[in-house]
């Protein structure tokens, strides 16, 4: 039996152990990962980004966050994904990717692979299941990351009280739309849950949101307020928790289905503008646009008049946030790029609003 265990361990730690970090649009989760790079301990980690839509912000985030230069080709070890999400396109596109980083899996210590806000995590750890990387890789955990003001102001799932109490009055009327439903099971198949921007609450409301997930969390999942995505990388990484092995015990809204469907209205808009701007004269304009469209989540990178600096902006609901990350630089075009995921966005519309268009013919 002794020896069974040994053999046990032995082949796990010719695994790489993957850590998917997972949760809704603008929780940051990309702000969390380039802390663990910069912080990484001597690891020498790999990172697969799967974004929605085409123009790659959070790979270049993570490309710039400057704990690669050392390498040969900087790109290495950050891996983009944009072709679709990641829990629909595992076959397709993460497959190959992986594939691809295996042959390299003798000068990596680990993984990340942050997915989409819109991906359900458990596809994804299913396909780690697979003989093509079962013998190479293993999950070491899922992190679900929670935006704890958006969660406090109801914006994702409804009224927390509201809800609790409709619950608990008759469990069997249906509250979820699409979106609770992929909350949800984000919450369902986590090991840990990392609520962030709980800066930006009281004390109560904290207190209050976290209850709230801990009795929607499974047993044991604990919760841990993170700010600005500094927590120690010995605390994510880890758990040697093998995640592949006990899905039984994560329960999905769609483990009865053969395929799952996420909400087609649901979409991405991209932009890319020749045009500078003034980070408060676009934030407004942006702002007009989440009080006339159904809008998830904007981020993108903006050129400044007058300045040397990109700027980086992020915006979930009418919380828009932004600094500058470095420098332009000579070879690249100095052009606002914004990808604003939504519901039945139109890129003409927005585009429009964007510009001022919209609001000087207004005026005219």
């Amino acid at each position: 039996m002794i020896a069974n265990f040994e053999l046990i361990d032995t082949l796990y730690m010719h695994k790489i152990p993957v850590t998917v970090i997972t949760g809704f649009l603008g929780a940051g989760k990309t702000t969390l990962i380039r802390h663990l790079l910069q912080n990484n301990q001597g690891r020498r980690i790999a990172v697969l980004v799967n974004e929605f839509g085409e123009i790659g912000i959070d790979g270049e985030l993570l490309r710039d966050c400057q704990v690669c230069d050392d390498e040969e080709d900087s790109n290495s070890n950050i891996v983009e994904l944009t072709n679709g999400c990641l829990c629909c396109t595992v076959q397709e596109e993460f497959l190959p990717a992986m594939q691809e980083l295996l042959k390299r899996r003798a000068s990596l210590d680990c993984m990340l692979i942050e997915t989409s806000g819109l991906a359900l995590p458990k596809p994804l750890v299913q396909a780690f299941r697979w003989p093509e990387i079962r013998t190479g890789a293993t999950v070491d955990s899922v992190i679900t990351v929670v935006d704890c003001e958006a969660l406090a102001t109801n914006q994702y799932v409804g009224d927390l009280a509201a809800l609790l109490a409709q619950r608990q009055a008759d469990s069997s009327l249906e509250h979820e739309t699409p979106i609770e439903e992929l909350f949800e099971d984000q919450l369902a198949c986590a090991d840990l849950v990392l609520l962030t921007k709980s800066d930006r609450v009281d004390e109560q409301t904290q207190v209050r949101v976290q209850d709230w997930l801990k009795q929607n969390l499974s047993p044991g999942v604990k919760v841990i307020p993170c700010q600005d995505g500094k927590i120690s990388s010995d605390l994510l990484l880890g758990f040697n928790a093998a995640v592949e092995d006990n899905l039984e015990s994560r329960p999905s809204h769609h483990d009865t289905e053969e395929d799952h469907e996420h909400d087609d209205g649901i979409n991405s808009v991209q932009l890319l503008l020749d045009q500078a701007f003034e980070p408060s004269v676009l934030i407004k304009r942006l702002q007009t646009l989440v009080q006339q469209q159904e809008i998830y989540r904007i981020k993108g990178f903006v050129a400044v008049p007058n300045k040397a600096m990109r700027l980086v902006l992020q915006g979930v609901g009418n919380r828009f946030d932004y600094f500058y990350d470095r420098t332009w630089q000579l070879h690249e075009p100095r052009q606002t790029r914004l990808v604003l995921v939504g519901r039945e966005l139109e890129q003409v519309r927005i585009e429009s609003i964007v510009l001022g268009e919209e609001v000087n013919a207004t005026i005219q």
